[in-house]
């Protein structure tokens, strides 16, 4: 009777991607139950590529439903994400895509993206990109982006964007003497940014930052978004011009 009532290939897959109101199983006997189970598991155990296909449904409509979220919290969050003020801006000012990256210097994924992120905005040339200092790695994370910030209030985006380069490519530990010496190298006292470093202009910055990345549920670095869509850790050069490529078609 249950063959007749029930193909089961469709309700295994069915279940498993979560449409199992196509029928009551609280209207069937128990031995109706019981039965029903074991077609199920005898059909699955004779075609476990049912299982494989079922997955496959569930996680796309997972991945889909994330990328939906992850585009609505761009938009609720465009102001802060885009215009906050106080973030350095660089690329083309009036580009037809804003690029923003919330990034770690003691982050080896962002170390990893620095130069290609470089290259996409060098080549593309239509891109507007914004930095978001965002230290989550410890100590030295924190001086660095305080350091970062004091010398960007200080001497503007410039000098900012060359200190910030350079620490990118920092390979050692960060300490406040190998600070110093990074703010002779560029010329610069290092004795008001050090004592900038500690000032509520530069707390409020990262606590802002800070703030904004939660509210997009960011945990870790580097995470790009771009214009509403969020990329999630290190996108290769290639998969960045794509996501620019697509915005673009999608006007």
């Amino acid at each position: 009777m249950l063959k007749r009532l029930f193909a089961p290939a469709a309700l295994a897959l069915g279940l498993l991607a979560g449409s199992a109101s196509a029928f009551d199983m609280a209207t069937m006997t128990d031995e109706e139950r019981a039965a029903f189970r074991d077609e199920v598991r005898a059909y699955l155990l004779e075609n476990p590529e049912v299982l494989m296909e079922a997955i496959a449904v569930l996680e796309d409509r997972q991945a889909v439903a994330e990328a939906q979220a992850d585009q609505d919290l761009a938009r609720t969050n465009a102001d802060a994400l885009f215009n906050d003020g106080f973030s350095w801006v660089g690329g083309n000012p009036e580009g037809d895509i804003t690029l923003v990256e919330f990034m770690d210097y003691r982050c080896g994924y962002c170390k990893r993206a620095f130069e290609e992120v470089e290259a996409l905005v060098a080549q593309d040339g239509n891109i507007r990109f914004i930095l978001k200092e965002f230290p989550i790695l410890g100590e030295q994370s924190v001086l660095s982006s305080r350091f970062a910030v004091a010398v960007h209030q200080l001497h503007g985006d410039d000098v900012y964007k060359d200190v910030h380069d350079a620490l990118m490519q920092v390979r050692g530990d960060i300490t406040a003497e190998s600070l110093v010496r990074l703010a002779e190298a560029f010329g610069l006292d290092a004795d008001p940014i050090l004592d900038r470093m500690t000032s509520e202009e530069v707390t409020r910055v990262l606590e802002e930052n800070r703030l904004l990345a939660q509210r997009l549920n960011i945990t870790g670095t580097p995470t790009f978004v771009m214009e509403d869509q969020m990329l999630r850790g290190y996108v290769p050069l290639n998969v960045m011009q794509q996501y620019a490529a697509s915005l673009r078609a999608d006007g």
